[in-house]
């Protein structure tokens, strides 16, 4: 906050320089004489958080993007399914609004509250609303160390009575119908109220703010220089010059006046200083640093990663580039900074739910795109639909391969997986599982199916052609499925594959009862896919090796529709990402 130094810097003869204002960090004031707790010097230090908030563009800009960051997509629960009345309860009592407003007083002003309204015999919290927290005041904490209670106005600058405040009972403190629920993070050395997380840049922001106010009224004020102001009526006494130059500094200077005034008393007229303009040397440049300064200051008392979060230009030189800055940026940012404020949320959240017996998993429902989204520790359901906000029978739910079903689908891989067998089979063509399925037999033209030993031919294999499919991608596998399907080396049928595994209903896709290794290999994140292997016949009488390969070379994509083998669908060739639109399904 502003306070004006009254000492003057520096004093010769009748000359004196009006000193620039210094800055203060917020002051909480216990005062044995009111029974409310002051919060800043004049006891408003959230209008002045409100101040830096409308007169920065950054500062702006980042609790604006912050706190919807922090509010997401809305509030919902990973159980839902499992306590639906419960979940209505939850539904009812918190809407998208009230969340929307706890996260702009949470960022805003470092803290927030919630108005908590009973039934009529208190036997459950009937409403929930916002309540705006720069509008409390906390009492003076009882002699056990708690505060009992907040005091409302709806403007303390014109408290004239403490009578005039509205006293309202904190949540758990008492038996009235309404209390307040107060949100604010630990911090060392406060009690009462939690300076921002943004403190240290406060000096920036005033910076900003002043910045721009100079520039603005330099230009409205025809770009007028700094000032000497002769007082030509001789020189008073001190008390006398300090009462002109307090009316003359309250009235001229600051940057709303563009100006700094040099007052100077002289016995008369020819005695007067002479009048020269007082410029800044190269004064663009310095602005322009200054500006820059202040605004990248402002980004990290924010902890903001990037500034593309908060859609302000980067540093980055290509769209690449950016790309990839704000992914990563995205993943941290989110880490660090939007989930310890969701987390106060949440923790403020469940202790009104336990009020009413209601349980639930809570998640706020994140903005960040799916693509920006870190899974690589997601290893059940919940997990996932935690960190996308996506819930089981709607879109873009992604199933995952659980210890349950990876047993099964392990036990019957092991008794039909083969051993590669390149004594009597060359290996023609390897690739993808999904590319040029409709291509291979079609540019041999063999199309007659081996009838002996049904077993172990596949409806893909020809008289002198066999095709198996091979577990790869990544070759340092981390889940233990992956690790033994990975370690087996073996190669399979289509019909041992695309085959469906008994699971629970709740971890296969759209609702089903079961789970499918051909199309979701090892789950959720992971990297693993089906690569498709044709093995030549050795030693046949219709094609060498040489010219199998040749005409697969050479084959044109229009013979695609004389393809004698049918197309795999392309999930099965594709490693399990959050952005491959075969995870999505639809009811």
């Amino acid at each position: 906050m502003k306070k004006l130094n009254k000492k003057p810097s520096n004093t010769q003869g009748g000359l004196k320089f009006i000193n620039l204002n210094t800055y203060t960090s917020p002051e909480i004031i216990e005062d044995k004489n009111q029974e409310f707790v002051s919060y800043g010097a004049n006891n408003d230090y959230f209008g002045y958080l409100n101040d830096l908030f409308n007169g920065s563009p950054t500062n702006s800009a980042a609790i604006n993007g912050i706190s919807q960051l922090i509010a997401g997509r809305g509030l919902d629960a990973l159980d839902s399914s499992k306590n639906p009345n419960g979940y209505a309860i939850m539904k009812k009592l918190f809407t998208d609004d009230c969340l929307s407003r706890i996260s702009i007083d949470l960022k805003l002003f470092g803290q927030a509250s919630l108005q908590v309204i009973y039934n009529e015999d208190r036997s459950q919290i009937a409403q929930v609303e916002h309540f705006p927290v720069e509008t409390l005041r906390a009492e003076r904490c009882n002699a056990d160390g708690d505060i009992e209670a907040y005091y409302y106005s709806s403007d303390w600058t014109d408290v004239k009575n403490a009578k005039e405040l509205k006293r309202i009972p904190c949540f758990g403190m008492s038996t009235a119908d309404i209390e307040i629920l107060y949100i604010k993070p630990y911090k060392p050395g406060f009690y009462y109220y939690s300076p921002v997380d943004y403190q240290g840049a406060t000096q920036y922001i005033e910076m900003e703010t002043e910045i721009s106010n100079f520039h603005l009224n330099s230009l409205l004020n025809g770009m007028s220089p700094s000032l000497l102001m002769n007082m030509n009526s001789g020189i008073p006494d001190e008390e006398t010059q300090r009462e002109i130059e307090q009316k003359i500094y309250q009235k001229y200077t600051g940057t709303s006046n563009s100006g700094r005034i040099i007052l100077a008393f002289n016995n008369g007229a020819e005695e007067q200083a002479t009048i020269e303009t007082v410029q800044l040397s190269d004064a663009h440049q310095q602005y322009q640093f200054l500006s820059s300064e202040s605004g990248a200051k402002i980004l990290i008392g924010h902890r903001v990663t990037s500034p593309l979060l908060l859609g302000i230009k980067g540093d980055g030189n290509g769209f690449s580039s950016n790309a990839d800055e704000l992914k990563n940026s995205s993943i941290l940012f989110d880490n660090t900074v939007i989930r310890p404020f969701q987390d106060l949320i949440l923790k403020a959240f469940d202790s009104i739910l336990a009020y009413n017996d209601v349980s639930l998993k809570l998640y706020i429902k994140t903005l960040q795109p799916l693509e920006f989204i870190d899974l690589e520790n997601a290893n059940s359901t919940e997990e996932v639909e935690e960190q996308t906000g996506q819930k089981r029978g709607f879109s873009d739910e992604r199933p995952n391969l659980t210890d349950e079903i990876a047993t099964a689908v392990l036990d019957r891989l092991n008794t039909v997986g083969e051993d590669e067998d390149l004594e009597n089979w060359d290996l023609i063509n390897s690739t993808p599982a999904n590319e040029y399925d409709e291509n291979i037999h079609s540019a041999i033209n063999l199309a007659s199916v081996v009838s002996s030993t049904p077993s172990k031919t596949s409806e893909q294999d020809t008289s002198i052609l066999k095709v198996r499919y091979a577990y790869m991608g990544s070759n340092n596998p981390e889940r233990d499925f992956c690790q033994k399907m990975w370690a087996a080396k073996k190669i399979y049928r289509k019909e041992d594959l695309d085959k469906q595994s008994s699971a629970n209903s709740e971890l296969s896709p759209s609702g089903s009862d079961t789970y499918n290794i051909w199309l979701y290999k090892g789950g959720v994140n992971c990297k693993h896919y089906w690569e498709r292997r044709t093995y030549l016949r050795k030693n046949n009488k219709k094609i060498t090796v040489t010219e199998a390969i040749k005409k697969i070379n050479e084959l044109d994509p229009s013979l695609r529709k004389e393809a004698k083998i049918e197309k795999n669908a392309p999930e099965v060739a594709q490693i399990a990402k959050a952005s491959n639109d075969y995870w999505r399904y639809n009811n």
